[in-house]
């Protein structure tokens, strides 16, 4: 049996030991995760400095801090979240105990990935820790020494058995995708999206994508330029551009295109000094594969911005921007983001071009407009698709617990943050509890099928009222009274001895109760 074998055994085990089940555990399990991150957060600082050239302070920032909020909200909202929901009724269930049971689905795997190396990879272990799973964590092995502090902390601080984790590169990672799951969770491309899709339809298992694409920014002409450039500056700089919902273009019109242009190079000066390789807040490529595609973008591209690269460093402090066009690989092939520190400029005539542009490619993670004026955003909204909608901003949606967060189309499938991932790794399951009383509604159901059942079916399916307590007091009583006629009708149209009493009881009932 190979590790990847053992480790999901293990996780299955124990899931069917049922601890995972009590809430107590649960949140036992999370403050225990809380701890490790207010333990160890040297450790955590130092491979991501390894890793991405990330400050410790830039580190729990953007990796550590949320998952300490999500945990927290976890924790705090855990009870509330499992608990029965009620759900509204119809007629005929006005009596019986309705209501979704979210219950775990068993045992979820969870591949990382390798920009933000914790955030995307602890985010959705809290909620299936939360949601009572066991899950196997497999981190990115391209971060390689954060995979190894994740491989060394874990098992400290959680559960072993239920949360194992599970380090390596590509043979591993297929070996465990032969394995059954409950669920899969990925973050990452969409090459790799398909990939996971078909080993996961070979056990019919449900997938959760979280992916990319090309996150375009529209700036509206007539917005203010210089607060406009700079949140844009921040949205596609940190952690050297390698964001999933980083802008990955822009586009606006050639009137204010020297402006956005200038106001960028300003914001970059600003956040990262004069020369960003020694600005300890500006990351590093990952590796020399990732330097060497997108060095390979900029080709016959005007850098208008941005100073030298080191392939050794694996350091690129350039925006390549062409004011005509801009190479296609940047822009559509593929449509892959360019997932590093180049923002192309596209120039359009206005809104109904940057629409069309936009539409003209799959639906993105992300999409951005910057305007003061509602029309222009209500129709940047309304009239294209993508994961997630800001305006006036960047990335920040990505820091609300109350905003499902995920793709759609080819930028991914499923949701989550906050109670989404916990939803997204629960099986809600549909519950009726009935007394067995009041049988005598139940004989329009009943064969043999009458037109005046189906009518009393109907009446009692499709018709919805916004009822009080009172109303639903008075219809439950309701209910009881036709119950009680039904009995009586049954018992004459059962009587053999009294053909002429069935007939009169049948003519007066349908006379007097028909819907």
């Amino acid at each position: 049996m190979s590790r990847e074998q053992q480790a999901v055994a293990r996780a299955r085990k124990a899931f069917e030991t049922g601890r995972s089940r009590s809430l107590e555990y649960r949140i036992l399990q999370l403050k225990n995760l809380q701890r490790l991150f207010e333990e160890k957060q040297k450790e955590i600082a130092e491979a991501c400095k390894k890793d991405l050239n990330k400050s410790e302070v830039g580190m729990q920032m953007y990796e550590t801090l949320g998952l300490e909020g999500e945990i927290s909200l976890a924790v705090r909202k855990l009870k509330e979240w499992a608990a029965p929901r009620p759900v509204e009724k119809n007629l005929l269930t006005l009596s019986d105990t309705v209501y979704i049971q979210p219950e775990p689905l068993g045992v979820v795997l969870i591949i990382g990935a390798w920009n933000y190396p914790w955030a995307v990879t602890i985010q959705p272990l809290i909620g299936a820790i939360a949601a009572g799973n066991a899950a196997v964590v497999k981190p990115s092995e391209v971060c390689v020494h954060t995979s190894k502090v994740m491989e060394e902390l874990l098992p400290i601080y959680i559960d072993k058995e239920l949360y194992p984790v599970v380090t390596g590169g590509v043979p591993e990672t297929q070996e465990l995708l032969r394995q059954r799951f409950d669920h899969i969770f990925y973050t990452g491309n969409g090459t790799v999206g398909k990939v996971i899709m078909e080993a996961a339809a070979k056990h019919l298992t449900p997938v959760t994508l979280e992916l990319g694409g090309k996150s375009p920014c529209y700036i509206d002409k007539n917005c203010d330029i210089t607060t406009a450039c700079r949140r844009i500056t921040w949205g596609k700089y940190t952690n050297c551009g390698q964001t999933c919902i980083a802008p990955d273009y822009i586009l606006c019109e050639p009137s204010i295109q020297d402006r956005v242009i200038e106001e960028i190079k300003k914001s970059i000066k600003d956040f990262y000094t004069d020369d960003p390789k020694t600005c300890p807040d500006y990351g590093r490529i990952i590796n020399q594969r990732h330097f060497k595609r997108i060095m390979a973008m900029m080709e016959g591209s005007t850098v208008a911005a941005g100073g030298d690269s080191n392939e050794s460093d694996c350091f690129i402090g350039k925006t390549p921007t062409q004011k005509t066009q801009v190479k296609q690989e940047i822009t559509f092939e593929g449509f892959s983001p360019i997932f590093g520190p180049l923002l192309p400029i596209l120039p359009v005539s206005g809104l109904d071009e940057a629409i069309k542009f936009i539409n003209k490619g799959e639906k993105p993670l992300a999409l951005y407009v910057f305007s003061p004026d509602d029309k222009v955003i209500n129709r940047m909204r309304d009239e294209t698709s993508s994961g997630g909608f800001l305006a006036n901003d960047c990335l920040v949606h990505f820091s609300v617990s109350s905003l499902p967060f995920g793709g759609v189309g080819n930028s991914g499938m499923g949701c989550y943050h906050g109670k989404y991932t916990f939803d997204q790794l629960s099986h809600l399951r549909g519950c009726l509890i009935k007394k067995l009383k009041m049988e005598g509604v139940n004989d329009m159901r009943y064969p043999p099928h009458t037109a005046k059942k189906l009518g009393w079916a109907r009446f009692f399916i499709t018709k919805t009222f916004d009822l009080g307590w009172l109303g639903k007091m008075f219809l439950l009583a309701l209910l009881a009274v036709v119950a009680a006629v039904a009995i009586q009708v049954n018992v004459l149209f059962k009587d053999p001895k009294d053909s002429h009493s069935r007939t009169q009881a049948s003519t007066c009932f349908t006379k007097s109760h028909d819907p």
